[in-house]
């Protein structure tokens, strides 16, 4: 998918909204674990239940691969399943991988030859040899680790060197010379606040994927006030808040509802592009 498809589908919805698929088996609702493989009918039904009011999909690897060999097949099936149903939709592969060259090009090919996804989020700190290899794949994306929405992102990302550059800011001035903003987004929390503000003067055309809204306490407004750009410039992902809506059989319902209130409320935000 390219940047101006990717805002065309933003338009079109009036929409940023990213749905994460953490799709945890403990916490989906105890009336889908006699199903054959719960995960991936939970995981259809959300889909089913947002996919109108959304434009992107990222599940998190880290759900299915603990769940061994079924896990990556329901993974897989989760993938197809978008692609067969709402092919218009972006999917991310939150993966956070990063490691030597070779190595980065086993993940790539797993991930955009094994796989179909449009993206995956890649870890910057082994420098552009671990990076390269997910970006020789025409029409896919790498997002890059900048400035995370954890508890811990202080302890290495705002390290300021002797110049006063945080090392979150060497990355994204860095990582330009790998890729323009036709190839690579970045991953920036949305309980950053207003360093989205300094953000955008280093990046002001590139795509940011923001994790942090709802569960973790991050502001949708403050986000859009900071973050917005003239092609939108903004993913922002919600997981808990809207696939764990609700713990009964109206779960899909519940997410949809969910879904709904805060592509309503990007929608404002966005009458100013």
């Amino acid at each position: 998918m390219t940047k101006q498809e990717l805002f065309h589908n933003i338009l079109r919805k009036q929409s940023f909204l990213c749905v994460g698929l953490d799709s945890d088996i403990k916490k989906i609702p105890a009336h889908l674990q006699q199903e054959a493989d719960p995960v991936l009918t939970f995981n259809k039904a959300i889909i089913d239940a947002t996919a109108p009011y959304c434009v992107a999909y990222k599940p998190n690897l880290a759900f299915y691969e603990s769940l061994g060999a079924s896990g990556l097949l329901t993974l897989e099936k989760t993938v197809s399943y978008i692609r067969e149903k709402y092919p218009d939709q972006f999917i991310i592969a939150d993966a956070k991988r990063g490691d030597i060259g070779n190595t980065s090009e086993m993940y790539a090919r797993a991930l955009f030859d094994r796989s179909d996804f449009d993206s995956v989020t890649v870890a910057p700190y082994m420098g552009e040899d671990s990076v390269k290899p997910f970006l020789v794949y025409p029409g896919k994306w790498v997002i890059l680790l900048a400035l995370t929405s954890n508890k811990g992102s202080s302890d290495f990302q705002m390290t300021e060197n002797a110049d006063g550059e945080r090392l979150f800011e060497k990355v994204l001035r860095k990582s330009q010379q790998w890729a323009s903003d036709e190839q690579m987004m970045y991953v920036v929390g949305a309980t950053q606040g207003k360093i989205f503000a300094d953000i955008r003067k280093i990046v002001p055309d590139h795509f940011l994927l923001v994790p942090g809204v709802g569960a973790q306490g991050g502001s949708l407004e403050e986000v859009a006030r900071y973050g917005l750009n003239k092609q939108c410039g903004l993913l922002v992902n919600s997981s808990r808040q809207i696939i764990y809506a609700d713990q009964t059989e109206n779960f899909a319902q519940a997410a949809a509802s969910e879904a709904i209130r805060m592509k309503q409320e990007m929608a404002t935000y966005l009458k100013s592009l």
